[in-house]
């Protein structure tokens, strides 16, 4: 079973779960809180963790909503703090784990949370946070080793954290916990680590090790077809397996930056009353983008042609937009629920992103707009 140290310690397998009493020993937890979703609980995924928590929790928060918000992060530090506990454990995807990491900021730091915004420079301001422990049951976010988190604030923001101390201390990542992921979410988290293999790597700035990391997660993707098997068969252990370890990768990769692929679907995301999910908005912006970047980074296109095992010269695009209908992503923003007057807040907020200043190609709102329509459809 392998431990890997690197930005954190991650022990993975099939079974990891059964390592958290020792884990929580380890990191001096006696009394964790839980953070998790519905879907989760509905999945009993949350059961599973608490017959392997060996302790009793001090408290368990199951009502997690897609893309976190500010308010549900100070309501969720309230329950933290009057429930004495000592420690979190984040279980579920990349929404549970930014909640997570929200209230042990606000719980060990104080609010409000605006003040340790990326692109404000309050990263500065975070110091150390409760022992965190992420569990994840999607193979996408790689949240369980991200330096970020992203939350919707109470002015209106959707905002990017970024710190080494948002950094889980340990993750567990356990396969098995994906197995009863739908084909639709498989394929949509599954996207979401594409996504950030490919951006990592275009991103113009300098980090080898972690653009190696990322050319491996796209090949395990995308070159070895671990993508589309495990959205057709999730009971495949070796497809959970390696779709878990390109998420882990794709997250290592981005310690780099990311691009404006993530730019638009955080400016997207931000829309409540749409309920749209981060991955599926990156594989719908992802071919657009790429076009866009085109001429900007050859030699790495090159390099990403050889990890999805296409042909030399062939269209990165076409290749991503073929493999979002053979998994089943929805062609067009339209199609999720996005419209034209939509456009503008989405042009408004990617531009003031953190991610849209990682991009290979210097990218304006005029691009932006353009960008956008092409991708309504």
């Amino acid at each position: 079973m392998p431990v890997m140290t690197f930005l954190n310690t991650c022990i993975f397998d099939h079974g990891a779960i059964q390592k958290l009493p020792g884990v929580l020993r380890g990191q001096g937890v006696s009394k964790p809180f839980v953070i998790t979703d519905p879907g989760i609980k509905t999945a009993g995924i949350l059961e599973t963790i608490l017959d392997a928590l060996g302790v009793e929790p001090a408290g368990v928060f199951a009502e997690t909503v897609a893309n976190p918000t500010e308010d549900q992060a100070i309501k969720v530090t309230d329950l933290y703090k009057s429930a004495g506990a000592d420690g979190i454990i984040a279980l579920g995807g990349g929404s549970s784990m930014d909640l997570s990491k929200a209230v042990g900021l606000l719980a060990s730091h104080g609010g409000p949370l605006e003040k340790y915004a990326a692109m404000s420079g309050g990263s500065k301001h975070i110091s150390k946070l409760p022992p965190l422990i992420a569990i994840p049951t999607t193979a996408g976010t790689g949240s369980e080793v991200s330096v970020g988190m992203i939350t919707t604030l109470n002015n209106g923001r959707k905002e990017t954290f970024a710190s080494p101390n948002l950094i889980p201390p340990v993750a567990i990542c356990d396969p098995d916990l994906t197995f009863g992921l739908p084909k639709m979410m498989t394929a949509a988290t599954g996207m979401d680590a594409v996504t950030h293999c490919i951006e990592a790597v275009l991103v113009p700035a300098s980090n080898p090790p972690a653009e190696g990391v990322g050319y491996d997660g796209l090949t395990r993707a995308i070159g070895d077809g671990w993508l589309q098997r495990a959205v057709e068969d999730g009971s495949d252990p070796d497809a959970r397996w390696n779709m878990m370890m390109a998420s882990y990768e794709g997250a290592l990769a981005f310690s780099k930056g990311l691009g404006s692929v993530h730019a638009l679907s955080h400016a997207a995301g931000r829309l409540h009353e749409k309920k749209l999910h981060h991955g599926t908005l990156n594989a719908i912006f992802l071919p657009h983008l790429l076009r866009f970047n085109e001429g900007a980074a050859e030699r790495k296109y090159e390099r990403l042609r050889f990890a999805m095992g296409l042909k030399e010269g062939a269209d990165l695009a076409d290749a991503i937009s073929r493999l979002n209908e053979a998994i089943g992503i929805p062609n067009t923003l339209k199609d999720i629920g996005l419209e034209a007057s939509d456009g503008p807040g989405v042009v408004e907020y990617a531009l003031a992103d953190l991610a849209h200043r990682g991009n290979a190609k210097p990218a304006g709102q005029e691009d932006y707009e353009r960008i956008y329509e092409a991708a309504l459809g």
